[in-house]
């Protein structure tokens, strides 16, 4: 039984990733209902490729390539070799900041200073290195802006094509959401959280969302917490004290609620239009917005 859980599971993340994969290649689509204007406040990419090329800065091939070491050496394990983005850290050659990056005065204070909310430490640089540093990135930038269509990343505006007031709808309504989520709870200012495509992730499969169950024990008295263990045999949580409980599945009657099952039923329920609609909607979910 447990294996077979387990294989369920496994299928279901893969199909997630590939889902997830097939849409960040496609080209955006604005599902916008006719006659609806385009916002102006929403860059498109070929706007920010346009004002890249115009701010583009060129350093000597030595200073380059000082810097391609030092950002092997502290930058590419998050960022990826090249800058386009790592497992963990995000494509620096589509960055806003590095776009409005001069000469370092964006660059080297996040370098020096970090990033903690986001995971990214604080590096004891020298000025030169700096200066290395940020030569390699702004080259890595206009080597990326001349490839056509060789991009891998996935922008933010690539993700906000949708109809604002259908994906309330839908979050209000068909699609389920407002059943377990509130704009005004759980979702109040997650747009300033997650951006693009890490926003979109969270909302099609949300990793570490923690399934809540409740034992009823032969003795009648309910205790509920954190699923901790469950497999054929044993059911164990964590109650609100942190302390671990289980017993045999055979002595006892629990249920679970685990909110990532409702994502994982709604991911073969989407249309396109649902997903770009509901994104562009999350997407207004910003800290201190009015809902």
């Amino acid at each position: 039984m447990r294996s077979l859980l387990v294989l369920k599971r496994k299928n279901v993340l893969v199909a997630a990733a590939s889902f997830l994969s097939a849409i960040s290649t496609l080209p955006a689509q604005n599902t916008a209902p006719a006659g609806t204007k385009p916002n102006p406040a929403i860059q498109t990419p070929s706007t920010t490729r346009e004002q890249a090329k115009q701010s583009s800065q060129s350093y000597p091939p030595a200073l380059v390539e000082s810097g391609n070491s030092a950002f092997q050496q502290h930058c590419a394990f998050c960022h990826g070799r090249d800058a386009e983005g790592g497992e963990t850290g995000p494509d620096l050659t589509r960055s806003q900041l590095v776009t409005e990056d001069n000469g370092g005065d964006k660059i080297g204070p996040v370098v020096r200073n970090g990033r903690p909310d986001k995971g990214m430490p604080a590096f004891n640089l020298s000025d030169q290195d700096i200066r290395a540093l940020v030569a390699f990135i702004h080259t890595q930038r206009a080597m990326a802006e001349t490839r056509k269509g060789g991009r891998r990343g996935v922008d933010p505006s690539d993700l906000q094509t949708g109809n604002v007031e259908a994906g309330k709808a839908y979050f209000n309504g068909a699609g389920g959401c407002a059943k377990c989520h509130s704009p005004s709870g759980d979702l109040t200012g997650i747009a300033s959280r997650y951006q693009g495509l890490q926003l979109e992730e969270r909302m099609l499969y949300p990793r570490n969302a923690k399934s809540k169950v409740t034992v009823t024990p032969p003795s009648g008295q309910t205790i509920s917490g954190e699923l901790a263990y469950q497999d054929e045999f044993t059911i164990g949580l964590k109650d609100q004290g942190g302390q671990y409980h289980s017993w045999p599945v055979k002595n006892v009657k629990f249920t679970i609620d685990a909110p990532v099952e409702a994502h994982v039923d709604q991911l073969g329920k989407y249309t396109d239009a649902d997903i770009h609609n509901l994104m562009a909607y999350l997407q207004t979910l910003k800290q201190g917005a009015a809902q």
